[in-house]
């Protein structure tokens, strides 16, 4: 299947919106963003926010307010489709604009909240995990039109009332936050993990192959081939950017995707085990334990229970 060029949009070559290592990842990768709390607040007020175990975002459906943490260096003013994002879950205070009674006439400024967490299926190792900074935020005036139409019409549904509306905003909550993704690999100057590899053309293509492929029999010789260098070289270069070995990214990648595999309980273990390039289920069971802490068995166990609880 492929999507046809918009025939509206003038001929030619079109910028890349996505790099393909990237989409690559988020389609192979399982994200789960659910809305937990709709804040509606006026006059002054402010919510503490502890350090959460998952990843936690805001978004400013109406109005405007102050978001307070030691990842900003200081208070950030969020504006209506604002969102700012803790990808690990930082500390955090959300507060009113002008709520000290200072009588400037903003303390009655109604502001409405969509709040949320998120987190990547499985090990805390994910690439997308590892990368990503302590806080994002994504204002909606330089946002791109999709992202702005998006958060537009999650302020919407959560004033309608309708069937699934709590379902509709957790998928538009989902779409939201690959958008925020994708826009920060674009604009970030400060890239790090898998960011800092999307802008070097060689490891890059590497990714993609072991994204799109992670049961292929890969090789040190075999990748510093696909990248165009030499062993040594490639070696150093993918660990200088991702921070950790070739071979070390496979296999984690591997497990990333084995624990999203394991949740299907038509598919056995031992097939899984082929699938991802191991001839021996023993020893795919013994290292899947060893990287992710935890027995394939217990996480079918957890995909079962996540199932009937939906």
């Amino acid at each position: 299947m492929s999507i046809e060029p918009n025939p509206s949009l003038p001929a030619g070559p079109r910028p890349r919106l996505v790099e393909p290592a990237l989409e690559s990842l988020l389609n192979r990768s399982m994200l789960q963003v659910q809305v937990v709390a709709e804040l509606h607040r006026c006059g002054s007020w402010f919510a503490d926010a502890p350090r959460y175990e998952c990843g936690l975002f805001h978004l400013v459906g109406t109005g405007r307010c102050q978001v307070e943490s030691e990842e900003l260096g200081g208070a950030v003013t969020l504006e209506t489709g604002d969102l700012v994002i803790f990808p690990h879950g930082a500390p955090h205070r959300l507060s009113g604009i002008g709520g000290d009674g200072d009588g400037d006439g903003d303390d009655m400024l109604q502001t409405s909240l969509i709040c949320g967490e998120f987190r990547f299926t499985g090990s805390s190792q994910h690439p997308l995990n590892l990368a990503l900074p302590a806080c994002m935020v994504i204002h909606a005036a330089d946002a791109s039109a999709p992202f702005r139409q998006l958060a537009s019409t999650m302020a919407q549904v959560v004033h309608a009332d309708c069937a699934g509306r709590l379902v509709l905003l957790n998928k538009l909550a989902d779409a939201l936050f690959t958008l925020a993704i994708c826009d920060y690999s674009r604009t970030t100057e400060e890239r790090q993990g898998l960011f800092a590899s999307l802008a070097d053309p060689r490891i890059s293509r590497v990714l993609q192959a072991v994204h799109d492929h992670p049961g292929k029999a890969w090789t040190m010789q075999s990748m510093a081939a696909l990248a165009c260098m030499s062993r040594s070289a490639f070696a150093e270069r993918f660990t200088q950017l991702m921070r950790q070995p070739p071979i070390q990214y496979v296999t984690q990648w591997r497990v990333s995707v084995a624990e999203q595999l394991l949740r299907d309980r038509q598919q056995s273990v031992a097939g899984i085990a082929q699938q991802l390039g191991y001839s021996s289920e023993a020893a795919f069971r013994r290292l899947f334990k060893r990287v992710s802490g935890r027995c394939p068995g217990r996480v079918r166990g957890e995909g079962v229970h996540a199932a009937a609880l939906n």
